[in-house]
């Protein structure tokens, strides 16, 4: 299996990942460094850029605001395949897809108040992503959709409307439902358009669209409502009608619109963390705060960075063939 040839190419990366420092794989037969550099650009959101403490460090100085950390699946590969891929990472977290494609982006780094202030914002707006694409690039990951779904949004009054109901019924749903079938449209119109950019831009390129994770559990008793290291006051019957009609919807138009092009293949995400949700105890999604109170607001982990670059590794080296 394509899989299991990875994890034998990557020498040393679970014990790795424990010390928090990787070393760059030596693949057995790859060709040298000069020969196989690649030109890899990689985009997305705060679920590529890594942005919560959970997820590593903020690496660049001075801070962009864009929030990208050192255990973020882009920087994960980068020292797993840096002799074979020359990474230029432009994720930011909040973006949009239009972000991606051809708007400007005012970053707001650590900057949610009345949760956090950040000492550093405002930030000054970041060019359009895909301007990171050239002629020359050969393979383009991109990790978006979520904030243009506009899902932060639907988490927050799903958790205010939760807390007027006592953990009872499906507030969220009954006040939000008929306004998903719109944004998942939205997110389809806007997903072809930017692949077709992307296509534009670097004829030659290989993209790989990469899904979201599982957030919630199929089981939803295993979620503690009012927990806030979970998904605090939203109730169950809520958290389950996320999971079926936006989530997983969400995660189905990005491939559905990943098959329209024939240069793009869709990572999924979604089998491989289906027993490491927000509620498990293994989990590589972290809940609204992470213990002791540090805000992270449904976002992955370095676990569960490391499980994505797993699977987007594997798609990278099959762009060799």
């Amino acid at each position: 299996m394509a899989r299991f040839r990875t994890r034998l190419a990557l020498l040393g990366s679970a014990a790795a990942l424990t010390v928090g420092a990787l070393v760059p794989a030596q693949l057995a037969g790859a060709p040298s460094a000069a020969a196989a550099d690649r030109q890899w650009v990689a985009l997305g959101d705060s679920y590529t850029a890594g942005v919560i403490p959970a997820a590593g460090d903020v690496f660049e100085v001075p801070r962009d605001g864009c929030e990208r950390t050192d255990r973020s699946y882009p920087q994960t590969i980068d020292r797993d395949l840096g002799s074979l891929f020359d990474l230029t990472n432009v994720s930011c977290g909040a973006a949009t897809i239009e972000n991606v494609t051809d708007t400007p982006q005012e970053p707001i780094g650590r900057h949610l108040p009345p949760f956090s202030e950040d000492p550093d914002y405002p930030f000054p707006a970041v060019p359009p992503q895909s301007e990171a694409v050239g002629s020359d690039t050969d393979v383009i990951t991109v990790g978006v959709g979520g904030n243009t779904l506009g899902f932060g949004e639907i988490l927050t009054k799903c958790a205010e409307l939760g807390a007027g109901s006592d953990g009872d019924g499906t507030p969220c749903k009954d006040e939000l439902a008929a306004s998903v079938p719109g944004r998942l449209g939205k997110v389809s119109e806007e997903y072809d358009r930017m692949l077709t950019v992307l296509h534009e831009r670097a004829p030659q390129a290989k993209i790989l669209t990469v899904g979201y994770p599982t957030v919630i559990p199929e089981d939803t008793t295993k979620c503690d409502v009012g927990d806030l290291t979970q998904f605090g006051p939203i109730t169950r019957g809520d958290l389950d009608w996320l999971r079926q009609d936006v989530l997983e919807p969400l995660n189905q138009t990005i491939e559905k619109s990943t098959g329209t092009q024939d240069a793009a293949s869709f990572v999924d995400l979604y089998d491989s963390s289906r027993n490491h949700s927000v509620c498990d105890s293994g989990k590589w999604v972290e809940g609204i705060l992470t213990p002791p109170a540090q805000l992270s607001f449904v976002h992955p982990n370095a676990l569960g960075h490391r499980n994505a670059a797993d699977h987007v590794e594997e798609a990278l080296l099959n762009t060799l063939d």
